[in-house]
């Protein structure tokens, strides 16, 4: 049969690998999809640059005329950014290809324009790799879950901000501290400004809310909170708790009172305590793991290497191989599809719990005062620990869970307090419903 050719765009690290699997596995590629894979063409931006593998009469410099030859069926987008990458893809769709792409960023700033151009012009959009890495995640959020109600996905969507967490929390290592090893180890970039303010995070939680609750998410809507405020107070106040800080992408659906439908969708990442008991305590370094918790499938998980250029390749061309057999058998696969369009409600009516450690003077009557700034607020009060004497003497809360505006009120007001010294952690809790 007539060999399928696949354009490329970006030749980085990931790039790189995606031109050697699809060299090394030629034969089995072939056989899993029924035809032969051809690669037709690779745009760049330096044609000079020495890329090991690639065979140089395959590069371009122009990407438009790449994507919209008659001889290319399936383009690969991993260039990353808005643009040139949105309007390339929409120019593939326009002339009848079917793409592929790992670009989180522009699937969440502008998801809902691709989707509709696939629909348009009835070609695939798959992007597995925009989210997790080699972790199979947005195929059974896609297709293996369509059929159930899905009512959270909870989980650590960026390795470089889990390794700097886990080195805090293992070695007592300061937050700079950890962040130079991440990026000595290659974890972290030398601008690391995505990963550790969330911005990584955040695309990501959009991504996987649009596909979980058929509703538009864009990374604009997803409340977001980076790492680089954590302490080691905060470090150690977690294991106090026998809890561990992770930054968390926490996508859930809010029923409205006494139903089963949607009143909204609550999405945010922020740096929170879990228990050590919660199996995301356990992941370590620079792996990512999601939770996935649906009416009838009960709770999965999802556990891998989430970056990288094997593992993201690894996505790539397992959304490829799924491409390659629908355009063989000349059937589209599934569309995303937003029916429920329900809103994102603010981070204010979201409910949490929080960790709040105090520095307050040693006199009689602060653990009222305390406990009426938060009865003043509505907030419940689940434990008390008060620690030292006279200068040192430190009030630590942990509440039950309430909306976070109450909760953020309390702070606030607490801060306001004469016999409240510093409020030295506020730290939100997960995991334990």
């Amino acid at each position: 049969m007539k060999p399928l050719r696949v354009a490329l765009l970006g030749c980085g690290v990931v790039g790189t690998e995606v031109v050697r699997l699809l060299r090394e596995q030629a034969d089995d590629l072939a056989a899993r999809v029924g035809v032969p894979l051809e690669l037709a063409g690779v745009a760049v931006r330096r044609p000079d640059r020495v890329r090991a593998g690639v065979d140089r009469a395959l590069l371009t410099t122009d990407a438009r005329a790449l994507v919209t030859r008659d001889d290319v069926d399936i383009v690969i987008e991993v260039i990353g950014g808005i643009e040139p990458a949105r309007t390339l893809m929409l120019e593939a769709m326009k002339s009848g290809k079917s793409v592929i792409s790992a670009n989180k960023a522009l699937l969440a700033e502008d998801g809902a324009t691709l989707f509709a151009a696939a629909r348009e012009y009835g070609t695939d959009l798959y992007y597995e790799a925009s989210v997790a890495g080699a972790i199979p995640l947005l195929r059974p959020l896609r297709e293996s879950l369509v059929g159930d109600h899905v009512q959270r996905v909870l989980g650590i969507v960026n390795g470089t901000t889990n390794y700097i967490l886990d080195q805090m929390d293992a070695h007592g290592a300061g937050f700079n501290e950890a962040l130079e090893g991440a990026q000595a180890l290659g974890y972290a970039e030398a601008d690391p400004t995505a990963d550790v303010e969330g911005f990584d995070a955040a695309a990501k939680a959009a991504i996987l809310a649009q596909l979980a609750f058929h509703t538009p998410v864009t990374a604009a809507d997803v409340h977001r909170e980076g790492i680089t405020e954590v302490s080691p107070a905060d470090v150690a106040g977690a294991k106090e708790m026998d809890c561990v800080v992770k930054l968390l992408a926490i996508c859930e659906r809010v029923p409205e009172a006494g139903g089963r439908n949607g009143r909204g969708v609550s999405v945010r990442v922020y740096p929170a305590m879990i228990p050590r008991t919660h199996p995301l305590a356990s992941v370590r370094e620079a792996y990512n793991a999601v939770f996935v918790e649906a009416e009838s499938a009960g709770s999965l998980m999802f556990y891998g290497a989430g970056a990288g250029g094997a593992p993201t390749a690894s996505a790539v061309l397992g959304d490829l191989v799924a491409v390659a057999r629908n355009l063989a058998r000349g059937t589209p696969g599934p569309v995303e599809v937003t029916y429920a369009r329900l809103p994102v409600l603010p981070m204010g009516e979201t409910i949490t719990r929080y960790y709040v450690q105090l520095d307050v003077a040693d006199r009689s009557g602060v653990l009222a005062t305390v406990a009426e700034e938060f009865a003043r607020n509505g907030v419940s009060i689940q434990a008390v620990r008060q620690e030292g004497l006279s200068e040192d003497a430190q009030l630590v809360v942990v509440t039950h869970r309430a909306p976070d505006a109450a909760l953020s009120a309390t702070v606030q007001g607490l801060r306001r307090l004469d016999i409240v010294r510093e409020v030295a952690s506020v730290m939100r809790v997960e995991g334990e419903e």
